[in-house]
């Protein structure tokens, strides 16, 4: 089973840190994930501070894990690169899955936390990191070794696939 149909949500991970080229090897999936009109509209604020990152579960409640990861990516989407206007979100979308399943690939654990599209979890990381106005944080993903085994599950549903009509 490969990658993606082997992906889960970790959320426990061993002190291990994270080396220096696997998350080289995730920045590169993420920046080569497609964005409409190439834009790539996206930055990435890599955060290992442990004090930075024992403030992110004050400011995200269900982030209890991300001040056990070696580190968090942060995905930010630069509204000022935008070439065909409203499609950044998607584009950073696919960053961050990417992000997922390079990790996946290296044997590293993570979880997509989710900001964007909340008014409240967007303005408190951006005062967080320092982010500039024209910058919207999109999703944190906290990465480490796995501390748990999750097995994969089946999601497949053939009542959400529809042939040429609904």
């Amino acid at each position: 089973m490969g990658p993606v149909l082997s992906r889960r949500n970790i959320r426990k991970y061993t002190d291990q840190p994270v080396t220096k080229q696997d998350l080289q090897t995730m920045l590169r999936a993420a920046m080569v994930a497609p964005s409409a009109d190439d834009e790539r509209p996206w930055h990435f604020i890599v955060i290992e501070d442990r004090q930075l990152l024992e403030q992110v579960p004050k400011i995200y409640p269900n982030a209890h894990m991300v001040d056990r990861a070696a580190l968090s990516i942060l995905v930010c989407g630069d509204q000022r690169l935008q070439k065909v206007k409203g499609f950044w979100s998607q584009d950073c979308a696919a960053a961050t899955q990417n992000i997922l399943i390079e990790a996946q690939h290296l044997g590293l654990g993570t979880v997509w936390l989710g900001i964007y599209p909340l008014p409240g979890r967007v303005e408190s990381f951006r005062r967080l990191f320092k982010i500039p106005e024209h910058v919207v944080p999109f999703a944190l993903v906290p990465v480490g070794h796995p501390a748990e085994l999750r097995e994969a599950v089946q999601r497949y549903d053939e009542s959400r696939v529809h042939r040429d009509y609904w």
